[in-house]
């Protein structure tokens, strides 16, 4: 047996817990009543597992049977046999984490331990739900704020541990004030509250506070709650009576009562006009035998931990006789023409109701009322007031005077001119302010242009270098008010003011040749007879008023000005400038420095012209009538030469005509550097043609001597003969004593000469050697010299068909008398008087003369170095 109980224990241990997978939330226990409901929140969750529950079933009152290892008890829900019909405990939640259940309706049999059977799988579980079933609903309970204060505002919650959605109730408070009814439906509370917010008074102190629970279907009151309220507040004062009104002498009490104060209040104090007194009873404040200084206000006041509080004052009249009355007057002083009001100020209680007025002592009739206006005041309303004041209790006396002081501008005010007249501009003028009275006096005066004040007399000033065009004056003499005089002009006399020019006709620009009309104008002068005088560059031109030009012409240009003269002076305009617009003319071409340049320097030619308006357009022309691309007044020549000598002209224009210059002429000379060149050119070409012609005259003499040789030569039997010789060196065939000359090749670039002489009469044919065999010595008058000019490196030219046959061959089968001749051609004529004539001839330029020449037998060959130059016959 003691065996079997711990068993038990253990098994019903197991059969509940398994901790670490089930989580499960829900409120510990439930409250209702009979015939309500009940909703229980549940959540769920398995740790370990992911799975929905497999079945839930509700127990009350069960017990674990070991034997069948199961739960018996009353069963309220099994979700394996729930029917679509509605019962009386539903599921609400969807197997995956929600088991909530509602049980409506709810019995007090159904008090007890409830049972939450889950099966999920193979993990099973039972959760322990009490539920507590009442006859009637559980009490409410009211949550107070810790305290509540007068004036700031708290708010009150009525709960009750108990929710249900679907089941009408209401929680009502006993305040007709702002309240807010909540449900908490949580799986830790649940609860229904009503939060009443309002600002208690000082009244809500000790009253009682109820919350009721109600059916909304019946409006029966289920249960409610009661609390008393303590609000802490100021105290609550009243004082009696709330006015009090005696007569001097008698006596009166003031009473002071607190109706509530939270917490207790402390000692009570009076008043009177924020003045404390001092009093014997504290809530009573007796006066004995007032007067009128007791008359004011009183109130009490007394305080407690939460403030202090004040009463209401209570106004105390003390009822008297009027005191002497005073006067007032507004406004003191009083103006002329103006609005007074008089004022009689008289203390009394109650206040008087009847006013007597006195003038001057007189008593003035109809005149009743505290306040006596006078709309209009005039000096006859001057003098002394008084006035005595009456009440119910009886009358006042008749109190001090009050002067009432009518005040006026001064009157009579004029201006007075202290000079001789007439007056001139530029004098000095003396004023003068007078007036006929004045109340207060005068204590300044005013002047309407400016002025120089006399210290000594404030009425009297001057006016320093009067202008000519003085305005109107007027002066004002001033108290506390101002009175203007009339205003006075000022004559003066001046000379004649804004003298002008003016150009009457034309209307537009002056052109040459015009009709123009000036006149001299001006705009006042002081007296009016006045004279005019013209004047053209500060001379004098003519008098009158008008100045004409019948055909103007650039020479009337000038400054013009006019003068106005009168007895004070005379003005003269400002200088006009009589403008003439005209065509261009005087034109001349001047030329910088001079007329007659160097070659080499700079020349600058100008345009100088009279034009009006000015010149707009430049154009130059040169000797040729040609159009130059120079623009502008000047044409720069920047260096000259010879070239531009010549005449230069121009040509202007403005908007009125276009002007030609006559020719102005620029002569430009060579300079010493250049004529010294042409002078050695032309001495050389003098020169030249000085050679030119000696050689002429020497060629012409050669040519007639050759001529006549040719002549006898034709007449004779001989030939010519030509031989060239193509190689660059040769060497003489005559080896003999009387060879003259020979090719030297040490003299291959220079001037050669040859001399050849031949017997008079030997008309032997030669052999190969016979040139230099002959025995007998000749005259010079058969021996001809000749020159050649042999040039250096040149290259022998190929043969041409036309000499071919002239290298080394021999008319008439004779050998040459001389082959020393290189890259020349050696052309010999008979003249028939024993002398052989040989011309030298250039390479390819040689001739056979005559082909009727005899043979050569003879000859000397000399060859002789004479310079680079051409060989002449």
């Amino acid at each position: 047996m003691h065996l079997f109980g711990p068993s038990l224990l253990l098994l019903a241990y197991l059969a509940f817990s398994d901790s670490s997978i089930w989580k499960i939330d829900h409120p510990d226990t439930l409250y209702s009543w009979e015939g309500a409901c009940v909703w229980i929140p549940c959540h769920y969750r398995i740790s370990a597992y992911s799975k929905s529950l497999d079945s839930l079933t509700l127990y009350r009152n069960f017990t674990y049977d070991s034997i069948t290892k199961n739960f018996i008890g009353n069963i309220l829900y099994n979700s394996k046999n729930a029917t679509p019909v509605p019962e009386r405990v539903q599921f609400l939640g969807d197997y995956k984490s929600n088991c909530s259940l509602r049980i409506e309706p709810v019995h007090v049999t159904d008090s007890g331990q409830l049972g939450l059977r889950m099966v999920s799988g193979t993990e099973k579980w039972m959760e322990k739900i009490n539920l507590s079933v009442s006859e009637k609903p559980p009490p409410l309970h009211i949550q107070l704020p810790p305290e509540i204060r007068e004036h700031q505002e708290v708010t009150l919650t009525c709960s009750l541990k108990f929710a249900c959605p679907g089941y009408q109730i209401k929680l009502q408070w006993s305040m007709e004030s702002l309240a807010v009814t909540s449900t908490s439906l949580g799986t830790k509370i649940l609860s229904t509250e009503s939060k009443l917010t309002f600002q208690p008074q000082s009244t809500h102190n000790g009253q009682n506070l109820t919350c009721q629970l109600k059916d909304l279907t019946t409006e029966k009151i289920l249960s409610q709650e009661t609390v008393r309220l303590n609000v802490k507040h100021r105290p609550k004062l009243e004082i009696k009576p709330e006015e009090a009104t005696v007569k001097v002498g008698e006596s009166v009490t003031i009473t002071c009562h607190v109706i509530s104060s939270n917490p207790e209040h402390q000692k009570i104090s009076w008043f009177k006009d924020n003045t404390e007194l001092t009093v014997q009873e504290p809530t009573r404040l007796t006066l004995s035998a007032v007067s009128k200084e007791d008359s004011g206000k009183y109130h009490c006041s007394t305080c407690n931990d939460v403030g202090s509080s004040v009463s209401k004052d209570v106004v105390l009249q003390v009822q008297f006789t009027p005191e002497p009355s005073t006067v007032q007057i507004n406004p003191l002083p009083a103006k002329e023409k103006e609005m007074v009001e008089l004022t009689c100020i008289s203390v009394a209680c109650p206040p008087p109701t009847n006013y007597t007025w006195y003038h001057n002592g007189k008593k003035l009739e109809g005149r009743t009322e505290k306040n006596f206006q006078i709309p209009n005041i005039l000096l006859s309303n001057a003098g002394n007031y008084s006035c005595s004041a009456e009440n119910i209790l009886g009358s006042g006396k008749v109190g001090s005077e009050a002067e009432l002081d009518v005040q006026y501008p001064p009157k009579g005010v004029t201006t007075v001119i202290q000079n001789p007249t007439p007056i001139r501009e530029g004098d000095d003028v003396t004023l003068v302010c007078n007036y006929n009275s004045s109340n207060p006096g005068v204590t300044e005066y005013k002047w309407s242009t400016h002025v120089s004040k006399n210290e000594s007399f404030p009425n009297v000033s001057m006016i320093r270098k009067v202008p000519w065009n003085a305005k109107t004056i007027t002066c004002e003499a001033c108290n506390s008010w101002c009175s203007k005089s009339p205003s006075i002009k000022l004559d003066v006399h001046y000379a004649p003011r804004d003298v002008k020019v003016l150009k009457i006709s034309p209307q537009t620009e002056i052109h040459s040749g015009n009709l123009v009309l000036l006149q001299c104008n001006f705009s006042s002068s002081r007296p009016t007879d006045v004279h005019f005088f013209w004047k053209k560059n500060g001379s004098l031109l003519e008098e009158g008023r008008n100045l004409s030009f019948a055909s103007i012409s650039p020479e009337d240009a000038g400054h013009y000005s006019c003068s106005v003269n009168n007895s004070i002076g005379e003005t003269t305009s400002e200088a006009w400038m009589l403008q003439v617009l005209y065509a261009p003319r005087r034109l001349r071409v001047s030329i910088d420095p001079q007329d007659r340049v160097m070659e080499g320097k700079n020349a600058v030619l100008t345009c100088e012209s009279d034009a009006n308006p000015a010149v707009s357009q430049y154009t130059w022309f040169d000797w040729n009538n040609q159009k130059l691309y120079q623009v502008g007044q000047k044409l720069k020549l920047e260096p000259t030469n010879v070239e531009h000598s010549g005449a230069y002209r121009c040509q202007v224009a403005n908007r009125l005509g276009v002007s030609m210059s006559p020719p102005s002429t620029l002569t430009v000379y060579y300079s010493p550097k250049t004529m010294g060149k042409r002078a050695a050119v032309g001495i050389g070409a003098c020169l030249s043609i000085l050679i030119l012609a000696v050689w002429g005259v020497k060629l012409c003499r050669r040519w007639k001597k050759i001529r006549s040789q040719q002549e006898l030569q034709e007449n004779s039997s001989g030939q010519s003969f030509f031989v060239k010789n193509k190689k660059l060196r040769r060497v003489c065939l005559s080896e003999g004593p009387h060879s003259q000359g020979c090719y030297n090749p040490a003299m291959e670039d220079g001037i050669s000469y040859a001399a050849l002489r031949f017997p008079v009469g030997e008309t032997d044919t030669p052999g190969a050697g016979d040139l230099g065999t002959s025995a007998s010595t000749p005259d010079m008058e058969d021996m001809v010299t000749y020159s050649v000019v042999q040039k250096r490196h040149v290259a022998p030219r190929k043969e041409s068909a036309s000499t071919s046959h002239s290298s080394e061959r021999v008319s008439g089968g004779h050998s040459p008398l001389v082959q020393c001749l290189s890259s020349f051609t050696l052309l010999s004529t008979w003249n028939g008087s024993g002398t052989t004539v040989i011309k030298l001839e250039g390479e390819g330029e040689a001739q056979a003369r005559k082909q009727r020449s005899p043979l050569l037998t003879k000859g000397v060959c000399s060859l002789l170095k004479l310079g680079g130059r051409e060989a002449l016959p």
